[in-house]
C-alpha cells in the first residue's frame, strides 16, 4: 500500500510539472501572439496602401507570368550576371590603366618643363604673333604663290658648295680687318696674276649676267 502511494504522488508530481510547463508555453505563446498581432495589423495595413497606390495598374496574374518568365530564363540571368561581373572588372581594369597613363603623362609634361619645351614653344608663340602682326593677308596669299621658288632657293642655299663659298666669303672679310689705305691701281693689277683672283672674278661676272638677264616684275620697274 505505502509502495502504491508513492507511486501515485510521484506520477502527482510529474503531471503537476508538465501542467505547470504547458501552461508557462500557454502564456509566452499568448504573450508572442499579443505582441505580433499589432505589428501584423501594421503591416497589413501598409500593405493595403500601397496596393492602393497602384490600383487597377497590378495584377496577380501579372506577378504570376513574372515569376514563371523569370524561372524560364534563369540561364539568361545568370549569363547577365556573369556579364555584369565581366564589365565590373573591366571597369576596374581600365580605372587601374587610366591612372598608370595619368602618372606617366604627368612625368612627361615635368619633363617637357625641365628641358625648357613649354618656354620654348612661348617665344615660337611670340614670333608667330609677330608674323601675323607684321603681315597682311596679301602678303600670306603672295608667300603660297611663291613658296615653291622660296623652299627652292632655300635648297639651293644650303648645298654644301653654296655654304662653302659663303663661309670662306666670311672668313676672307673678317681676316681682313678695316681696310686703312686704299690700295694701289699697280697693287690691284698685281692680285689679277692670282689664279684665284681671276677665278672670283670670273664666278662674280657669271652672277652679275645672272643679275641681267633675270627680268625683274613691271612692279619692280
Amino acid at each position: 500500500m505505502d509502495q502504491d502511494l508513492a507511486l501515485l504522488h510521484e506520477k502527482i508530481d510529474y503531471l503537476t510539472v508538465q501542467l505547470e510547463a504547458q501552461n508557462k508555453r500557454q502564456r509566452n505563446l499568448e504573450e508572442l501572439q499579443s505582441d505580433l498581432i499589432p505589428i501584423a495589423n501594421h503591416m497589413i495595413k501598409l500593405s493595403i496602401d500601397e496596393l492602393a497606390e497602384i490600383g487597377q495598374d497590378f495584377q496577380l496574374e501579372d506577378l504570376f507570368f513574372l515569376v514563371k518568365r523569370l524561372l524560364r530564363n534563369t540561364s539568361g540571368l545568370l549569363e547577365l550576371l556573369d556579364r555584369l561581373e565581366s564589365v565590373m572588372g573591366l571597369t576596374d581594369d581600365v580605372n587601374r590603366i587610366g591612372q598608370e597613363v595619368f602618372n606617366v603623362t604627368v612625368e612627361t609634361l615635368d619633363r617637357f618643363e625641365r628641358e625648357g619645351y613649354f618656354t620654348f614653344m612661348q617665344e615660337a608663340w611670340k614670333i608667330l604673333e609677330r608674323i601675323v602682326a607684321e603681315f597682311n593677308e596679301q602678303d600670306v596669299r603672295a608667300l603660297g604663290d611663291n613658296i615653291v621658288t622660296i623652299l627652292t632657293t632655300a635648297r639651293n642655299m644650303t648645298q654644301p658648295e653654296i655654304l662653302s663659298l659663303a663661309n670662306n666669303a666670311v672668313e676672307a672679310i673678317s681676316a681682313e680687318g678695316p681696310v686703312q689705305d686704299a690700295p694701289s691701281t699697280l697693287k690691284l693689277l698685281r692680285e689679277f696674276s692670282d689664279p684665284q683672283v681671276r677665278m672670283g672674278l670670273a664666278r662674280m661676272i657669271n652672277v652679275v649676267k645672272a643679275l641681267a638677264d633675270q627680268q625683274m616684275p613691271a612692279s619692280m620697274n
